[in-house]
């Protein structure tokens, strides 16, 4: 289902009182960012602890450097042995696929409840999610979604119009440059909720 996962409670708790964390703290982040998590949430660190930029510094810190070292192609290997139950699922797995054989600088997911953008996500592929979408509460919901970057649209009537909104989406997110891949993926009606039956390549 692609449900985000937040790892939370005491991740650098002895930043409280002091500037820096220990060894095992900055393990548990790490690993909880290898293993596939969302988000890392900081809370008295920053609510109530004496360093709290050091704490948020630190944690961004580990996490960038843990990502640099993120196993894709062992979560994707893994990712793909899993059974595959829905249209939505493989349209999602595929464009991951996609996107690697091309070497897309980006995938773009429209999408109205926040599904598809999510069940990308799941097979944690190399390259960013770009997710456009035209409603406010899914543009909230997904900024906590593990390599997707949520962005505001207007509703789309056409597939012409989705092409267009995928170029500038990618653009703007400065994801990627003109001249590079991107994989799109829809649902065709478009702006229903759980039709994601469309994947496409396009050269910006």
């Amino acid at each position: 289902s692609g449900k985000p996962v937040i790892t939370a409670t005491q991740m650098l708790r002895s930043m409280v009182d002091g500037p820096r964390p220990t060894r095992a703290e900055v393990t548990d982040v790490a690993n909880a960012v290898l293993d596939g998590t969302d988000a890392v949430m900081l809370s008295e660190e920053t609510a109530v602890g004496r360093y709290p930029l050091e704490a948020l510094r630190t944690m961004v810190k580990v996490a960038e450097d843990a990502e640099s070292a993120f196993p894709h192609e062992a979560w994707s290997r893994r990712r793909s042995a899993e059974p595959v139950e829905t249209l939505a699922e493989a349209v999602a797995l595929s464009a991951c696929t996609l996107a690697e054989n091309i070497r897309a600088a980006c995938l773009v997911t429209f999408t109205s409840s926040g599904s598809t953008a999510r069940l990308v996500s799941r097979s944690r592929p190399r390259r960013p999610i770009v997710a456009p979408t035209p409603r406010a509460s899914t543009y909230r919901r997904l900024a906590l979604v593990w390599g997707v970057v949520p962005i505001l649209s207007k509703r789309l009537t056409t597939a012409d119009g989705m092409i267009r909104q995928a170029r500038r989406a990618a653009l703007s997110a400065r994801l990627a440059a003109k001249g590079q891949n991107v994989v799109i993926t829809a649902g065709v009606p478009l702006g229903i909720p759980g039709t994601t039956n469309l994947i496409k390549a396009e050269k910006l």
